[in-house]
């Protein structure tokens, strides 16, 4: 009897999250294929695995000196105080300001462990996409390793990689619709209309979250360049509107920057994968203006790519840290060594996987003055 296709999905994902290595191209298909990760609790196991992240051993908690003398600080509190509507709707305040002070810790202390990185605006709405789903350290080591690889190119000192990125769209819609690339050409529109798309992996400009969540399963599983991909599929799909508009740059950056909230999106991610194999990067870079430029992201991919194949399983992962402890277990009542607080630290991030990011946080902050009382609960 075959079973439906969510539950065979659901059944290979975790046969391939349990097999030794990890069965990283099952994941991929997983995440790439209609539905995606499907719910947050997969998310949770599948993300660092598609990262290559141990969450055995994450980055530590921010520590509180993160924000002193901090160039970007002042920019990031900006940002972050102007996120409010990132948050689900019904969130209590409280919740809300404890995962916002997350935000900001989070992102500076990536950018310090990095200092070969530089902030943008826009960045922060991706670190909270992840926070919301998979906690504080979890956030770190994500933000660390796309940082570095898919981001890379948009945290440089200047906007010149990130430009020469959006430099694909037009040689995309160009081999696909020359009519619209034209009439595009001729308004004179640009591809800044693009731009917070790109950076922000639409995050900022998609208003249901589970479709933001859909989308970053993707992009976590493609190639860096994916997003300026899905771009095009966007404004194919959109091309009766572009090409009835006024033929001006007011008109259709308007109108292009207006993204519309019900679009088909599991229509237009395949679409994106068919573009990025009918038009791969290579093909697009005899354009002129994609010539003579190095796009680090797409530089480090196979290395990347290469670094997520042999990964041990998560059943192995935990065995292997409980042997590092068998010899440091301590009585409850006596001081907390680093050892145990640091598993204590892992518990309370299992615990978002049930009780989600607002408990987590007021689990996390709780971890400050009562670590004795949460050790006692695992």
């Amino acid at each position: 009897m075959k079973l439906p296709w969510k539950k065979q999905k659901l059944l290979d994902i975790h046969q391939a999250l349990n097999s030794d290595p990890v069965d990283i191209e099952t994941l991929h298909r997983a995440a790439l294929s209609e539905g995606g990760l499907l719910t947050d609790d997969i998310r949770r196991k599948v993300w660092p695995k598609l990262l290559s992240i141990n969450v055995y051993n994450l980055p530590a908690k921010p520590s509180k000196d993160v924000r002193e003398d901090h160039k970007d600080y002042r920019q990031v509190v900006l940002d972050v105080k102007r996120s409010m509507r990132r948050f689900p709707k019904g969130m209590r305040v409280d919740e809300r300001e404890v995962l916002q002070e997350q935000l900001i810790d989070i992102i500076l202390d990536v950018l310090r462990r990095n200092p070969q990185l530089h902030y943008y605006q826009g960045y922060h709405d991706i670190v909270v996409t992840f926070l919301l789903v998979v906690g504080e350290r979890m956030t770190i080591a994500i933000m660390e390793k796309l940082s570095n690889h898919h981001l890379r190119d948009f945290m440089d000192p200047t906007m010149d990689s990130t430009k020469h990125i959006l430099n694909y769209l037009m040689p995309i819609l160009e081999r696909m619709d020359r009519e619209l690339h034209d009439f595009m050409i001729r308004s004179e529109v640009g591809t800044i209309f693009a731009l917070s798309w790109l950076i922000t992996w639409y995050g900022y400009v998609l208003s249901d979250f589970r479709h933001v969540l859909r989308l970053y399963d993707f992009f976590l599983a493609s190639h860096p360049l994916m997003a300026i991909y899905f771009a095009a599929v966007i404004v194919l799909y959109r091309q009766k509107e572009v090409k009835s508009s006024e033929c001006d740059m007011a008109s259709v950056h308007h109108l292009l920057s207006q993204m519309p909230q019900d679009l088909p999106y599991e229509e237009l991610i395949g679409g994106a994968q068919s573009l990025f194999i009918s038009c791969p990067p290579s093909l697009l870079t005899q354009s002129a203006a994609l010539q003579s430029h190095n796009i680090i992201a797409i530089s480090t991919f196979t290395d990347f790519q290469t670094s997520t194949l042999r990964q041990r399983p998560d059943s192995v992962l935990r065995q292997q840290l409980h042997k590092r402890h068998e010899n440091q277990l301590t009585f409850p009542m006596s001081p907390q060594p680093a050892s145990t607080n640091q598993l204590v630290k892992m518990a309370v991030w299992g615990l978002s996987a049930t009780l989600g990011a607002a408990a987590l946080a007021v689990a996390q902050t709780a971890m400050d003055w009562a670590p004795e009382f949460l050790s006692q609960l695992f």
